[in-house]
């Protein structure tokens, strides 16, 4: 096999392994990998704003918001106003929605990460040339993206 047949391989191998976790996550609480990710946040937090968790996972507002309404229905997260500042909405997690987190399987970035850090300083500098280098050569070092390890979900901004 050629380097760009081994390549390849490992780049659809990437792909299919965020895929199958989407499925997952899907089929064990619900939610994408981009929704489960904005409740680890409001859970993490207690409490915070769309315009926080934008900022946390680079992803546009507007973003947010739809994913957050997606939570909302699914009785994961509520909103309420501040009791400081009534211009301002904060959103909290449900009872169902810690539930969700705890029955949900490993996420697969906090699998990564873990892994990752573990990795000697010059390797993690590697990796992130690689992955770079291979994001250019795909034409993508533009695209928005935040990090969530997810092929769905999160839409560029408008």
């Amino acid at each position: 096999m050629d380097r760009i047949d081994t390549s390849l391989i490992a780049l659809r191998r990437i792909l299919r392994a965020t895929e199958l976790f989407g499925r997952e996550l899907a089929r064990s609480v619900g939610l994408s990998a981009a929704q489960f990710r904005v409740l680890q946040i409001v859970a993490e937090s207690g409490q915070c704003t769309a315009t926080q968790i934008a900022r946390q996972m680079r992803i546009t507002q507007a973003t947010v918001t739809s994913l957050v309404d997606k939570l909302v229905r699914q009785g994961m997260v509520v909103r309420e106003r501040s009791q400081t500042d009534r211009r301002q909405t904060n959103i909290l997690a449900t009872e169902a929605g810690k539930q969700a987190i705890e029955d949900a399987p490993d996420p697969l970035q906090q699998r990564f990460v873990r892994k990752f850090k573990a990795l000697e300083d010059w390797e993690q500098a590697s990796l992130i040339a690689a992955l770079e280098r291979v994001a250019a050569m795909l034409d993508a070092e533009d695209i928005d993206a935040a990090p969530v390890l997810d092929t769905g979900e999160i839409r560029e901004p408008s």
